[in-house]
């Protein structure tokens, strides 16, 4: 299963993980995908002037303890996954 969080706002993007990870935890995955994107290129200002933020956001939420119920682990994804706009995350099993 995949999530694409790219373009979202930030608490958008960590309420849709949340649900995600629920759900397919419930359903018994044991690995996903999360594409957070790349960043904005060079030429594409974002409102705030920052690039990536998803991408650097994510793997601090995945450590939340709203998330340890749900992440065993997680690492950056094969490039033809997204490479650094990716992470595999393991999904604990249901207790």
């Amino acid at each position: 299963a995949r999530i694409d969080l790219h373009g979202m706002t930030q608490e958008r993007a960590h309420a849709a993980l949340l649900r995600f990870l629920r759900k397919q935890q419930g359903e018994g995955a044991r690995l996903v995908l999360v594409i957070t994107g790349k960043g904005a290129r060079a030429s594409v200002a974002t409102q705030d002037g920052e690039r990536g933020v998803l991408r650097r956001a994510v793997p601090h939420w995945l450590a939340l303890p709203e998330f340890r119920a749900y992440v065993i682990g997680f690492e950056a994804a094969h490039i033809g996954h997204g490479g650094e706009g990716a992470l595999y995350v393991r999904v604990r099993r249901a207790g």
